[in-house]
């Protein structure tokens, strides 16, 4: 298996996998790529090195539509495909109270990426599962690259990577990206989420609150009663209960799937009125 990076450049035909409409507002070129991936992590986690390595470098920056955040993309081909790897600002949430979480938030939402890796800090991991659950409220197609696992070796900290990989219901990759170590792993991954060959099912938090687990199986119903293809009503639920703006836009917009019927489902109209 071999990698060979390829610099950004518009193509002709679509990928027929990823959002190309949404994706196109995002900014991003989709012409020409069988597969969008998007690259999500704290900061100081390795994210820009396990961008590096996967690109060899060869990279193409400019900024997210009509925002002054730089946007960093990368190309690279395993196997035949043609992969593209779009660099999110890094964050440790994605509930939009910076710029930086928005464009996270919208990207692996709307543009809804073929995969996204998550990279978590290998040494400060309960720390960072916090954007790794995120995610998996919203997508089931997740890599967590758990890098910088020769620092948690050195401070003699263990981690069942597979056991963890049970838990999230989604691969786990051990990884150094500064020393090359899990990078082949890593790809394979990724692969095997965006052909669908890994049975991903990803960890949903249960809440105790029997009110609020009701209200969000309530409302998480209607929407996917009104988008047909919605696969994270769960968690625009929760963000519609929590009265986001963004998200509330997003839903009077029809931005969030194929809409069923026209018109407002009746749980909006009442988080607006209220």
């Amino acid at each position: 298996m071999t990698t060979q990076a390829k610099t950004i450049s518009e193509c002709g035909s679509c990928a027929t996998s990823c959002n190309t409409a949404h994706l196109t507002k995002l900014g991003i070129k989709t012409g020409g790529w069988d597969y969008v991936v998007a690259l999500a992590g704290n900061p100081n986690t390795g994210k820009s090195t396990i961008f590096n390595r996967l690109t060899g470098l060869h990279q193409h920056v400019g900024n997210w539509a009509g925002k002054t955040v730089t946007r960093a993309e990368g190309a690279f081909t395993l196997n035949e495909k043609k992969y593209k790897l779009v660099d999110l600002p890094g964050t440790y949430s994605l509930l939009s109270t910076s710029v930086d979480e928005e464009i996270a938030r919208d990207f692996v939402l709307f543009g809804k990426p073929d995969v996204t890796i998550v990279v978590a800090d290998a040494t400060r991991l309960e720390r960072n599962l916090n954007l790794v659950l995120q995610i998996l409220e919203i997508t089931d197609r997740a890599v967590v690259a758990l890098n910088l696992i020769d620092e948690a070796r050195r401070a003699n900290l263990t981690i069942d990577e597979r056991a963890l990989a049970r838990d999230l219901g989604v691969p786990v990759v051990p990884m150094s990206a500064r020393r090359g170590e899990g990078v082949t792993e890593l790809l394979n991954a990724v692969e095997s989420v965006a052909e669908g060959k890994f049975p991903a099912r990803a960890h949903r938090i249960k809440y105790a609150d029997e009110k609020l687990e009701k209200a969000i199986e309530t409302l998480a119903a209607e929407l996917r009663a009104e988008f047909a293809d919605l696969p994270n009503a769960r968690w625009v639920a929760l963000r519609l209960l929590e009265g986001d703006e963004s998200i509330i836009k997003a839903v009077r917009l029809n931005q969030l799937g194929t809409v069923k019927e026209a018109g407002i489902f009746p749980s909006l109209v009442q988080i607006e009125a209220n």
